[in-house]
């Protein structure tokens, strides 16, 4: 198992909450499956684990608020975990991200952060090859499109003039070729191939 994640960027998650952070690491692994996520429930844990070897931390609140010091020194690789999108509520020399919120729209905000911070991919790991080819049909590429702006298969069949049953085996054989099981993931793959503007999502 070691092997596999070896030379794989790392990002830890710093967060007392177990929910929460069970939920980001899911979220976080679909919007970059080439990263490992590791997490700590304190920031005493997360200190020991050799923090220097993460190119990111998502950390609570009160966590960067207690050791704001340390957090500060690496401003650039932290991320605050807050429960408010209210610009009041976040700290100025740091990134936020509010986890309260529909998955949908934290996906939205964590691509709009790694587009921000890695503008045209640049400091992230390259995508697994398979991920780089062309495998989708054009067609497919449409319907995919589609899916992620939120339209239903209904929809879909009259935008594209095709059967219902067209629009659910596309959908099938989208999912199935690109080894995906959410809309989300789709939504990812979609925005970071540059197939949908990261604001029709």
């Amino acid at each position: 198992m070691e092997k596999i994640t070896a030379g794989r960027p790392k990002v830890a998650i710093i967060d007392p909450n177990t929910l929460a952070v069970l939920g980001l690491k899911q979220v976080l692994q679909n919007v970059m499956p080439i990263m490992t996520i590791d997490t700590f429930g304190s920031f005493t844990e997360f200190e020991a684990a050799n923090p220097e070897q993460y190119i990111h931390y998502f950390v609570s609140m009160d966590i960067v608020l207690q050791e704001r010091v340390f957090f500060s020194q690496r401003n650039r690789k932290t991320i605050v975990l807050t429960l408010s999108l209210n610009d009041m509520s976040q700290l100025r020399e740091f990134h936020s991200l509010c986890i309260n919120q529909p998955e949908k729209h934290l996906i939205k905000q964590l691509l709009t952060l790694a587009q921000h911070a890695h503008g045209g991919g640049h400091n992230l790991p390259p995508m697994p090859n398979i991920l780089e080819q062309k495998i989708l049909t054009d067609r497919e590429i449409e319907v995919m499109s589609l899916i992620v702006q939120g339209y239903i298969n209904k929809e879909i069949a009259d935008r594209l003039n095709i059967g219902l049953s067209t629009v659910v085996t596309h959908r099938k054989n989208i999912m199935d070729k690109l080894g995906m099981k959410s809309v989300s993931a789709l939504t990812i793959y979609a925005v970071m191939h540059g197939y949908v503007d990261i604001n029709k999502i």
